[in-house]
């Protein structure tokens, strides 16, 4: 017969902030900012705590957290309060922006292209950030071979790049 554990689950409705085990899924919208060792949650070694981001514009968030859709990472720095990580990240919510530098470990939200590649330092644990792009009213674009290509867009043509660093070239993305 093998070892059984019995959970205690919380409805978060009102907090802002929790702290859950390891294991426990993290709602869509909130963000791990902290893991410590635990003594309540067999079976684990760390608990998190976790936030919820509703009207902040930044968070600073364990590595190994989610990130929340329309969100990027915009840099990188090492972490005491993270167990389990080495980094923490500095993410930012996209609002107006039509253009942005992130980590090149970075989400790409949809309709976004990756326009520019160069070293960084911002990112800790990388060699290159990335600038990314929002594909609105144009219909053409040049991008580095490494973009992700939005729904709707094709490859028309590609070229050698001075501009993408870690890659060979470029591509011209047309919209159909």
């Amino acid at each position: 017969m093998g070892t059984r554990y019995e959970y205690t689950i919380t409805q978060l409705t009102t907090q802002t902030s929790s702290i859950v085990c390891s294991f426990s899924p993290v709602p869509a919208g909130w963000v791990i900012t902290s893991s410590r060792n635990t003594s309540v949650c067999l079976g684990a070694r760390y608990e998190y705590t976790i936030t919820k981001i509703t009207t902040q514009t930044s968070a600073v968030v364990c590595s190994f957290s989610p990130i929340p859709d329309g969100w990027i990472i915009t840099g990188s720095r090492n972490t005491s309060i993270c167990l389990g990580a080495l980094y923490q990240y500095t993410i930012t919510k996209i609002t107006t922006q039509t253009s942005a530098v992130v980590c090149s470990f970075s989400p790409i939200p949809a309709g976004w292209v990756i326009t520019k590649s160069h070293a960084t330092s911002a990112c800790l644990g990388i060699l290159y950030e990335y600038t990314i792009t929002e594909l609105t009213t144009q219909t053409s674009a040049v991008v580095c071979s490494f973009s992700p290509i939005p729904d709707g867009w094709v490859i028309t043509g590609s070229h050698a790049t001075s501009i993408c660093l870690g890659a060979v070239y470029e591509y011209i993305i047309t919209k159909v």
